[in-house]
């Protein structure tokens, strides 16, 4: 059978999952068992998934776990969490504990806005684009106003439009770049409609402008889109306490934990190896929040990550310090969040997620979603600093091993109590079962 097809999705959904598994799959009955079992739990939500995405041939899981007892400026929170990496609800809900009895999580939002820009090309004298821009700048405002209507009542809108000037690094390149206030709404739709208009009035009104030559009039509009880089969209995450609370048992004062901690944080801060991993162990905590509370976590990726290097070199985005007696630890993070539009009001384990955490504004979503990063962080730091790793990460893991192997709940019973004093590890595992078994 051919692999290439025409018209596939003008294809009904069982004929999709017949062309599907009759092309690819050796075994096209276990393969259309597969994809049916996830299709047919729930038909209303199938049908919402339908209309998210296109071609869909099945529902994709994720578990979605609760990480409680985090407290965030006074008040007590149990956060959603949605991801498949063993240890990480785990993780987080240890380091909720640890901080619960020490002052819990600070945070704050430091700036909310967000950035979309028209790119585009003018071929002229750069002083009569200055006097151009400035001439229907008022204009651009004024020809977005239905759009921004609503969006005005609620105290948000177009902040300000600067022309920018990139000649210096492509020929002939400049930008509109636009700042804004979403609120409550990531503003992705919002933003690039805006940006869509101001396009056109710059394409449009220069056409008009008496201060162009001919040439000057034409001014090729390249694209028009929002910017995931949000440097000024960015909320702050601490924890601290007295050095000698940090001691949890004997063997290791608080002063040699905050110190050796302390060490780990600024290797991640010059070191761009230990830096990206040491950042992925924050976005193990973010990602999961932000996909349970259906919000767009590659876009949360792409811009923290380019945070992370804005000083022009790869580095951590938490910070430690210790301060006359205070242990000290914190993170920045742009996150530009939504709580109302997009799945927020159409999935039901959103707005489950959502209502758990008490139904909370963007700025407050901003704000769990870091303490999750940093909860996240301080656990993986404090393994590391300590026990190492793998030996949380491993006792997760173990059930995972275990699946592989298709062992029963009571093998399941007997490997868990064996391996409480024993290390994991896949071969460990793959011994001890056979043992058990024969």
């Amino acid at each position: 059978m051919s692999k290439i097809i025409s018209g596939f999705s003008k294809y009904s959904k069982s004929e999709k999952i017949n062309w599907l598994v009759n092309t690819y799959f050796s075994n096209p009955d276990d393969a259309r068992v597969i994809l049916e079992q996830y299709l047919h739990s729930n038909e209303k939500l199938q049908q919402l998934h339908d209309e998210f995405i296109e071609n869909t041939v099945s529902n994709y899981f994720l578990p979605l776990g609760v990480a409680p007892n985090f407290l965030i400026n006074g008040k007590t929170y149990a956060i959603p969490m949605a991801i498949e990496e063993s240890s990480v609800v785990a993780a987080a809900s240890k380091a909720a504990k640890f901080w619960l009895d020490r002052g819990g999580f600070k945070t704050k939002v430091i700036s909310t806005k967000k950035i979309g820009q028209v790119h585009f090309m003018y071929r002229g004298n750069a002083q009569r684009l200055h006097a151009y821009f400035k001439s229907i700048k008022t204009q651009l405002f004024a020809d977005t106003d239905a759009l921004t209507a609503n969006m005005k009542k609620r105290g948000g809108g177009i902040l300000d439009i600067e022309l920018r000037d990139k000649t210096d690094a492509l020929a002939n390149y400049y930008q509109l770049h636009v700042t804004f206030e979403t609120l409550d709404a990531m503003g992705a739709n919002f933003i690039n409609s805006c940006l869509e208009q101001f396009a056109k009035t710059l394409k449009n009104e220069a056409l008009n402008f008496k201060g162009f030559t001919e040439e000057e009039h034409h001014i090729d509009i390249v694209m028009s889109i929002l910017s995931n880089y949000v440097p000024e969209c960015v909320v702050r995450a601490e924890v601290s306490c007295p050095v000698a609370d940090l001691q949890e048992k004997e063997g290791v004062s608080g002063v040699e934990f905050a110190e050796k901690f302390v060490q780990a944080v600024t290797i991640a801060e010059i070191e761009p190896y230990r830096a990206v991993t040491h950042n992925k162990g924050i976005m193990n905590g973010v990602d999961a929040v932000v996909l349970a509370t259906g919000n767009d976590f590659r876009a949360i990726e792409a811009g923290v990550h380019a945070y992370a290097a804005k000083d022009g070199a790869y580095s951590s985005l938490s910070h430690a310090k210790i301060e006359d007696g205070v242990f000290r630890f914190w993170v920045d993070l742009p996150l530009a969040l939504g709580t109302v539009g997009g799945l927020t009001g159409l999935h039901p384990l959103v707005k489950f997620a959502l209502e758990l955490l008490g139904k909370p504004s963007a700025k407050e979503l901003m704000q769990i979603v870091a303490v999750a990063g940093l909860a996240q962080n301080f656990a993986a730091l404090r393994s590391l600093t300590t026990t190492g790793i793998q030996q949380g990460h491993m006792k997760m893991h173990l059930m995972n091993i275990l699946n592989q192997f298709e062992a029963s709940n009571k093998e399941k019973t007997k490997l868990s109590s064996y391996f409480k004093d024993t290390t994991v590890t896949h071969s460990a595992v793959a011994e001890a079962l056979n043992d058990l078994r024969r």
